[in-house]
């Protein structure tokens, strides 16, 4: 016997947390039975168990690496008719989802996997798993003011923890800078909103590692499958006792 949204998590019908969602939401049922309950435990190879009336089915498990273009949505679909990443998909046949998200107009690195527990692990905030991005912003900002980054800024939703942050390039004719950061929380739009914080908005984004799985030279829209390793590597990385940075 197994926990409901674990069940649903492992065969691959979103991460755990959205599994909670559609439990709560009454989408679930176990042998004809609404179960809206969290924490109610189901045996999958006894039960029938079904999600908006389909029964669920265990997948072979999918881990992927996209270089998302710039102008694609990470949902599963857009009403306005833009691109999502399942169109870069045709070649998968089973459901995978994003790690995570990047926005509209952020490219690069982008994990998507059918299997909850391991989007779970990578995205839950206490384990502080690393991303590294590449910002172009707006004007050249003062060591003063990535000094805020460092330590923590406060947004809207509260206060960050301390990003890692250092200058790559410095365009005096634009007026411009690319700056590497990295943090270790995946809030909605934080780098963009970070930067704003501090006057500096972001022209360009580019998200380059996750965790110690870098981008390297992936094209942009092409996908690989993770090997082994990487998986192994990033499972690790998450389970791995850390103290947030200060």
């Amino acid at each position: 016997m197994e926990r409901l949204q674990k069940i649903l998590a492992q065969a691959g019908i979103a991460s755990r947390r959205k599994c909670e969602d559609l439990i709560v939401a009454g989408k679930v049922e176990v042998n004809g039975e609404v179960v809206t309950t969290l924490g109610t435990k189901a045996d999958p190879d006894q039960d029938i168990i079904t999600v908006s009336g389909r029964p669920i089915r265990n997948e072979k498990k999918v881990y992927l690496v996209m270089n998302k273009p710039k102008g694609v949505i990470t949902s599963a679909s857009d009403p306005e008719g833009r691109k999502i990443v399942s169109d870069y998909l045709r070649d998968i046949k089973e459901r995978v989802y994003p790690v995570g998200r990047l926005d509209y107009d952020t490219e690069g690195l982008l994990l998507l996997t059918n299997d909850g527990e391991f989007a779970n692990l990578l995205t839950h905030p206490k384990h502080h798993v690393p991303k590294t991005y590449m910002a172009t912003v707006k004007g050249v900002p003062h060591g003063t003011e990535l000094d805020k980054l460092k330590q923590g800024i406060m947004l809207d939703d509260g206060m960050t923890s301390p990003a890692d942050v250092e200058y790559k390039d410095i365009d005096t004719a634009k007026n411009e800078a690319t700056i590497s950061i990295t943090i270790y929380e995946g809030r909605n739009r934080q780098v963009r909103r970070m930067f704003e914080a501090i006057s500096h908005p972001v022209i360009k984004l580019k998200r380059i590692s996750f965790g110690d799985l870098l981008l390297q030279n992936l094209k942009r829209g092409l996908f690989r499958h993770l090997t082994k390793n990487e998986i192994e590597d990033l499972i690790k990385l998450a389970k791995s006792p850390k103290l947030p940075k200060k």
